[in-house]
């Protein structure tokens, strides 16, 4: 097979791939990135129909893979820098990836992670209103479950720590009702059990 028609193959099931995955995970379909991984694919694919160069198929989709996931990429580094508390490097990715032209669901996936650094900052004022902000666009079908699972279980652990109980409670059992199977969930049946115990307790020492 010619290695233009290769490429072809390659791009569009790599969009097929995606578009799929998004689906499942509730994102709806990107047209920025089929856009993305379309003009990408016709470039390699005419460049070697008209120079007789032969891009390596495995080089190719690691290519577009790296092009077209540049946002989330760039969140995942951020992360890693959040985790090992350093903030100023995490949100200076963060911001990175929201120059980098994100797509409307991954433009919200920076925001989620982006409010998790200011709860690990306890910056509960800061925390809540950018996460009750998300969780506001999330009807609009651009944050994916396990997103917006997050949402409602960071937000749960801002109102506690700001002892909001009955805000938390409502939040821990919105993230169970969003992704009953996902962390967020099995963290935020631990932290209403957690709550339990506590009111119990505090009954009892009533009586």
């Amino acid at each position: 097979m010619n290695p233009p028609v290769i490429l072809l193959i390659e791009g569009f099931a790599f969009i097929v791939l995606f578009g799929l995955i998004s689906l499942l995970r509730r994102e709806g379909l990107s047209m920025r990135f089929a856009i993305e991984t379309v003009i990408l694919t016709l470039a390699a694919s005419g460049f070697c129909a008209l120079t007789g160069y032969s891009f390596h198929p495995v080089l190719f989709l690691v290519l577009i893979y790296l092009i077209t996931m540049r946002v989330r990429l760039l969140v995942d580094l951020g992360n890693i820098f959040a985790q090992r508390t350093r903030f100023a490097q995490a949100e200076g990715l963060y911001r990175l990836a929201l120059r980098a032209w994100p797509d409307p669901s991954s433009r919200l996936i920076v925001q989620v992670n982006q409010s998790t650094a200011c709860l690990q900052q306890n910056k509960l004022d800061e925390a809540t209103s950018k996460l009750t902000e998300i969780l506001q666009q999330a009807g609009q079908g651009y944050l994916g479950i396990k997103y917006e699972a997050a949402a409602h279980y960071n937000l749960g652990v801002a109102y506690l720590r700001q002892n909001m109980d009955a805000r938390a409670t409502a939040e821990f059992n919105a993230a169970i009702d969003t992704f009953p199977a996902s962390e967020y969930a099995r963290r935020a049946e631990t932290a209403l059990e957690r709550q339990r115990r506590k009111n119990t307790s505090a009954t009892s020492k009533e009586n």
